[in-house]
């Protein structure tokens, strides 16, 4: 059986620290959340790869992934999370990246849009205190629970995200994968009054939320 302990800590070293995720409570959280936990069951052995890991079918709809170690763990750096804060998790999928934040101190909420997703994450997270599941649809973000000092969006959105970018506090952080397939960047939104600044960090790959596609209608 894999030692998961010790793949975790492969992980931390051989792939995040590598990648430029040098903030220390991201690597120990990294460390100690349990990733296997978070896989689809039959897939715990292959938790810790560096890549994306599909965790529900090709559905555009619903098609979550767990993103790839080091590109979850520089997106959540560069949130600059520190206790205390708020942060919302949208499309938690199975809750790993709620736990992740949880873990640094944080009071999550996790926004996931289908039932039987926003049901698995609950009971992988029954035993975590300080993280609210919340169903509805991914644009609307959580408006009542907000605003919040950081939004990690776990997918690729095609277009602006300004419904949840609204929802930031005055100087808080987005971070998300935005683009068309390989022209795609991992980017950082910063709110200051009622402008937002954005800046790429790096290429990235993900799946698209179809929600936050161009053809995707949404309205209040």
């Amino acid at each position: 059986m894999l030692d998961y302990a010790q793949a975790r800590r492969l992980m931390v070293d051989c792939q995040l620290r590598t990648f430029d995720v040098n903030d220390i409570p991201v690597l120990d959280a990294f460390e100690a959340v349990p990733r296997e936990r978070f896989v689809p069951q039959g897939r715990e052995d292959f938790a810790y790869i560096d890549q994306s890991l599909r965790i529900t079918g090709q559905d555009p709809a619903t098609d979550r992934v767990i993103p790839a170690p080091m590109l979850l763990a520089r997106m959540i750096q560069a949130l600059q999370l520190a206790p205390g804060k708020v942060a919302l998790d949208v499309a938690t999928g199975y809750g790993y990246a709620a736990a992740i934040m949880r873990q640094l101190g944080v009071r999550v909420v996790a926004l996931e849009s289908d039932d039987a997703l926003a049901a698995e994450a609950e009971s992988r997270l029954s035993a975590t205190d300080g993280i609210e599941i919340v169903r509805g649809p991914l644009p609307a973000g959580a408006a009542k629970a907000g605003p919040f000092d950081a939004i990690l969006v776990n997918g690729r959105v095609e277009t602006r995200p300004q419904s949840l970018l609204d929802q930031l506090k005055d100087g808080g952080r987005l971070a998300c994968v935005m683009g068309r397939d390989k022209a795609a960047k991992a980017t950082l939104f910063i709110r200051t009054g009622d402008a937002f600044g954005a800046r790429p960090l790096f290429d990235a790959s993900l799946p698209a939320l179809s929600a936050f596609s161009p053809e995707s209608s949404f309205s209040f």
